[in-house]
């Protein structure tokens, strides 16, 4: 399985094994840390995003961007 993550800083989106699941990973362009969310966490995510009215993200501490 993979995961499509995109990066919360510049927007680059990365195709990752599963493996990065439940890490952070640092974005190769822009260098920004970033957390991949566990699988059983990804259908609760996916709901969510499609249910927004904006592009808001949210990191692990509850700082918002967008």
């Amino acid at each position: 399985m993979q995961i499509i993550a995109q990066c919360p800083g510049c927007g680059h989106n990365w195709l990752l094994d599963s493996s990065a699941a439940d890490r952070r990973i640092r974005c190769l362009r822009c260098r920004r840390l970033f957390k991949i969310p566990k699988l059983e966490e990804v259908p609760k995510a996916v709901k969510v995003i499609k249910q927004a009215k904006g592009t808001i993200y949210v990191d692990q501490n509850g700082k918002t961007y967008g």
